[in-house]
């Protein structure tokens, strides 16, 4: 893939106006990667600086099918944030919550739900298929 599927690009910007709905402003600050971009962000905190951000390597990540995004919420003064207590629009909820609720009313899967890993930026849509599949060529637009 060269984008992200139709789909979840339709998704991903009605997520982004039912947010700001809410006085929630998010930024998508990834969405499909490359295999080399995987591999770099795997070699992180293993062969390369910094901490473990996946445990996926390059052709094992949604991402790399243009099924995935990665969100963080973007304050009034242009700083972005991966907060999920922060109460920016002073209902009384997190707006970190508030934006998964958001999505996955939309289809998308939350990385938070994850048992091992937990991806709190990740959002994906897998329609049902593995990432096996996916390796083997199989696409989303594939199923009937």
């Amino acid at each position: 893939p060269d984008s992200l599927h139709p789909i979840v690009e339709q998704k991903r910007d009605e997520l982004i106006q039912l947010a700001e709905k809410k006085g929630i402003t998010i930024l998508v600050y990834d969405d499909l990667r490359t295999i080399e971009e995987q591999d770099a962000l795997y070699a992180q905190g293993r062969t390369t600086e910094g901490n473990i951000v996946t445990y996926s390597k390059g052709g094992e990540s949604y991402h790399n099918y243009g099924l995935a995004i990665d969100f963080a919420l973007k304050l009034d003064d242009g700083s972005v944030i991966w907060d999920l207590e922060y109460d920016g629009n002073g209902n009384g909820e997190s707006d970190w919550m508030e934006v998964v609720d958001i999505a996955k009313d939309l289809g998308f899967e939350w990385g938070g739900d994850w048992k091992n890993f937990k991806d709190y930026p990740h959002l994906q849509m897998d329609f049902g298929l593995s990432i096996r599949e996916l390796q083997r060529g199989k696409r989303p637009e594939d199923i009937k």
